[in-house]
């Protein structure tokens, strides 16, 4: 019987994990999770989220007779002693596309080649393998999402791995602690872990995927799936949700699932998306003005539905899709605000926050990245009228305004100042104030 470890970075599972069912067929098995100090602390939400993950994925581990072998340092000097402690022969990984993961996936070839331990890459991060599909006319990726998507569409899935029943965990290793899960700062944060992440699955697909297509933008509504903290960290698979979703119908959320592969795709190309434009041309002439930052990163630009999604991003540690991009453009076209801070601060709180799909939206919507139409503007109130048009999602985030009845929450400054001044809300930062940007 061979022995082989898996180590486990954002596939925190055991359905549909391609490399612990790898490790589990070799015989004895070490899932290993290396506590990354390079890592620790940029955000304090993911963190709690990662440590509750890890110890929903311990439990689960030990109920199939195993454990999960929780370490503390580099994961390449860790992942080989591991192996050479418990005599195992492989480590199985999941491939992952950021430049950090790359470069540990070199490194630890390396050093697997120098101990004679072999090492053995698998999918799991994404629906489809990002470079599985490339532009016909040459180049790594595709820049532009519908012939990706065309192309996605195509690709013969890999079937699902089977679920471990049972582990056998070599002698002699000791588990290692779990460190406590931290406060966090986002009060109300959805808890990490795949059976957590699994009920959400199953409720939302009861209840609203179907009519995914009409309401996932309506923002009062709140009907999107909330399943990207649990993608994100691979508690879920997303081969299995896209399977599901495919099975309904759902073309809507399916093209969504789409969208998170095309930019991993595109990260896998482009390592450096977070800090590097994809259009230079269009990456300059960018303000610097902390006071406008501030005044946007606390909720406080005097335009409602913008101050609104920045409120739930520090409540939840997540945002409404639509709200992320009304805020976003805020920052970049109507502020001028470099998107890269942008990127910085939603790393920061998102519980979703990764490289491929923060920094890819962000350039999205600051007209530097995969985007045909980069000089596009997104009118804030024009956004709120339709996708909040009795203002119900910004009176639940912004207390100040919950006496204002309907549509007219969006514009405050309207109201006869009396009432306006008596609200304790601000007024659109100063170098916005002229209505008529709000009407372009």
């Amino acid at each position: 019987m061979g022995t082989a470890v898996v180590l486990l970075t954002r596939d925190l599972r055991v359905h549909d994990n391609p490399a612990l069912a790898a490790a589990c067929a070799a015989g004895r098995v070490v899932p290993l999770y290396v506590l990354d100090p390079t890592l620790a602390g940029i955000s304090p939400n993911r963190t709690r989220f990662l440590h509750q993950s890890l110890a929903d994925l311990r439990e689960q581990l030990r109920q199939r007779g195993g454990d999960l072998i929780v370490r503390s340092g580099d994961p390449v000097t860790e992942t080989i002693r591991a192996a050479r402690d418990s005599g195992a022969d492989k480590v199985h990984l999941a491939a992952d596309v950021s430049g950090y993961a790359r470069r540990r996936e070199r490194r630890l070839a390396a050093g697997c080649e120098q101990h004679r331990i072999a090492l053995e890459l698998h999918p799991g991060v994404t629906v489809v393998e990002p470079g599985a599909v490339r532009p016909g006319g040459g180049g790594d990726a595709y820049r532009v999402f519908t012939p990706y998507y065309r192309a996605w569409s195509a690709v013969t899935r890999r079937k699902l791995a089977p679920t471990p029943e049972r582990l056998t965990l070599p002698g002699g290793l000791t588990a290692g602690d779990l460190p406590a899960p931290p406060g966090g700062e986002s009060p109300h944060a959805v808890e990490g872990g795949e059976n957590a992440g699994r009920r959400r699955l199953s409720t939302w697909s009861r209840q609203d995927l179907d009519g995914y297509a009409d309401a996932h933008d309506d923002m009062a509504g709140d009907a999107t799936s909330r399943l990207s903290p649990y993608l994100r960290w691979g508690c879920l698979s997303p081969l299995e949700v896209a399977e599901a979703a495919r099975a309904r119908n759902a073309d809507a959320f399916v093209r969504q699932l789409c969208w998170r592969d095309f930019y991993y795709q595109v990260t896998r190309a482009y390592p450096k998306l977070s800090t590097q434009a994809l259009r230079p041309a269009a990456d300059g002439d960018w303000r610097y003005d902390d006071d406008a930052l501030q005044h946007w990163q606390d909720g406080l630009t005097g335009v409602p539905i913008v101050d609104a999604g920045m409120r739930q991003l520090r409540e939840e540690g997540w945002m409404h899709n639509r709200a992320r991009l009304i805020t976003a453009a805020f920052l970049t076209k109507h502020l001028g605000v470099d998107w890269r801070l942008g990127v910085a601060w939603f790393s920061r709180w998102l519980l979703d926050g990764d490289v491929p799909n923060n920094s890819g939206n962000w350039q999205w919507t600051a007209g530097t990245g995969n985007d045909t139409r980069p000089y596009r503007r997104f009118n804030p109130i024009r956004q709120a009228l339709r996708f909040d048009p009795e203002g119900v999602y910004v009176r639940r985030y912004v207390p100040e305004l919950k006496g204002i009845e309907g549509a007219a929450v969006h514009q405050p400054w309207r109201l006869p100042e009396s009432e306006f001044r008596g609200l304790d809300y601000p007024g659109p930062l100063e170098s916005h104030r002229d209505e008529a940007v709000w009407l372009r």
